[in-house]
């Protein structure tokens, strides 16, 4: 290949990944806009905090549900159309918030959002698997996994400052707003997001119906690991996210802001991960190994944190190392699955197994939240070192590769 073909091609493979990273941070920066302004909702509406947790249960139920109805769409009619569709709808959806006048309002407006949020990680991943280069696929993944990240870490500061200065209507206006420059913005790029489906063999004609079809990819043991997975990391990362602070105030006798800075380095142990995940998944071929091989390190971690003293300078670095040991194995865990689904629809399986993240995400909360109210907080990290230890041998089912489905018997060949 000549300099200025290679030239050309890292510059195209950048650009769509900067597009894709673009709409995957705007999906995480709407997604945590409006918890931080619970405590102004619950002035505002008069409503108790468990309603206002209600309209995030909303928001994540119909995100879950749509997710794997998103991934079939994706591979019928192309990811670019339902990435741009998708981002459009969760927009509009955080937009019209900021103009509801009553509570109940918020409810019908969350599904809507979580129906736009349903499509990003079949359409990016998908997008990603089909136009970026096989040698730069791993850093697209890790740039990919920390866009959101940075967006989770960025939406809670801008909205509650806008809100202090202009209101919080306003600032969920100008969210949204934002949001749809992004998606206009890949609208008017959206012959680099576009790829070709008829290569796609879960696509092409076939004597076996459309839905046996998707069952038999979705049923494979693969997929079902996978999906299993991303079940267990979500319940876990939820746990450590949500929970860790509380039970590290309540059991550790830490300080609220020590106990932050240990979510902290968490975090940024995490994003740091991530980043060095991708320089490893484009440079080996084991990919198996540093999926699975993250997982019990975080799983002794926080099985030490159960017993560790409650001193700020053992958890910080514990927090951290965990932190990076979680974030290492994402980008090779996503090149697993895009590797496995080659030839059977890669946006109906990312859809499926990602739907895993949802589930876990809304089911966490209830045994967190018991164990805390049964003053148990060294169980949350007992319970967050079970699921990731339970994580690790999914992988090595997931490295195998999906069998395409057979043909219903009499079928011609």
């Amino acid at each position: 290949m000549s300099a200025a073909a290679l030239t050309q091609g890292t510059g195209r493979d950048a650009r769509i990944i900067a597009l894709v990273a673009a709409a995957h941070y705007s999906s995480h920066v709407m997604q945590l806009a409006l918890p931080p302004l619970f405590p102004i909702l619950h002035s505002e509406f008069g409503v108790g905090f468990v309603e206002l947790g209600l309209v995030v249960a909303v928001f994540y139920t119909a995100s879950g549900l749509g997710q794997a109805l998103a991934g079939v769409l994706v591979d019928r009619y192309g990811a670019h159309r339902l990435l741009i569709g998708g981002l459009a709808t969760l927009c509009v959806g955080i937009a019209l918030t900021g103009l509801a006048a009553s509570y109940w309002i918020l409810l019908p407006l969350a599904a809507l959002a979580g129906l736009g949020n349903s499509v990003f990680h079949p359409a990016d991943l998908s997008i990603l698997s089909h136009r970026v280069s096989e040698r730069r696929l791993g850093r697209a993944y890790a740039v990919h996994g920390l866009a959101g990240q940075l967006g989770f870490a960025t939406s809670p500061v801008v909205v509650t400052a806008v809100a202090a200065y202009m209101g919080w209507r306003i600032a969920l206006i100008a969210f949204g707003l934002a949001g749809l420059a992004v998606a206009a913005v890949l609208y008017a790029n959206r012959d680099m997001l576009a790829y070709g489906r008829r290569g796609e063999a879960f696509a092409h004609a076939s004597p076996t119906p459309r839905r046996t079809r998707y069952l038999g990819v979705i049923g494979s043991p693969v997929v079902v690991m996978a999906f299993g997975y991303f079940a267990l990391t979500a319940f876990a990362g939820t746990g450590v996210q949500t929970f860790a602070v509380t039970a590290l105030t309540s059991g550790y006798e830490l300080a609220l802001g020590a106990a932050t800075l240990a979510l902290t380095a968490y975090l940024v142990g995490s994003a740091c991960g991530t980043a060095l995940g991708g320089f490893l998944a484009e440079r080996t071929g084991m990919h198996h190994r540093v999926a699975m091989g993250g997982m019990p390190v975080v799983s002794a971690l926080m099985l030490l944190m159960t017993g560790v003293p409650a001193l700020a300078l053992v958890i910080l670095p514990v927090m951290a190392i965990a932190g990076v040991a979680n974030g290492v194995t994402a980008p090779s865990r996503d090149v697993l699955i895009r590797r496995a689904a080659a030839g059977v629809g890669m946006g109906s399986v990312f859809g499926f197994v990602y739907s895993g993240f949802d589930l876990g995400s809304c089911t966490a909360p209830l045994l967190f939240g018991a164990l805390l109210d049964h003053r148990a907080p060294h169980a949350v990290f007992l319970a967050i070192a079970i699921a990731f230890a339970l994580a690790a041998p999914t992988v090595m089912q997931v490295r195998r590769r999906i069998a395409p489905p057979a043909p219903l018997p009499g079928a011609a060949e």
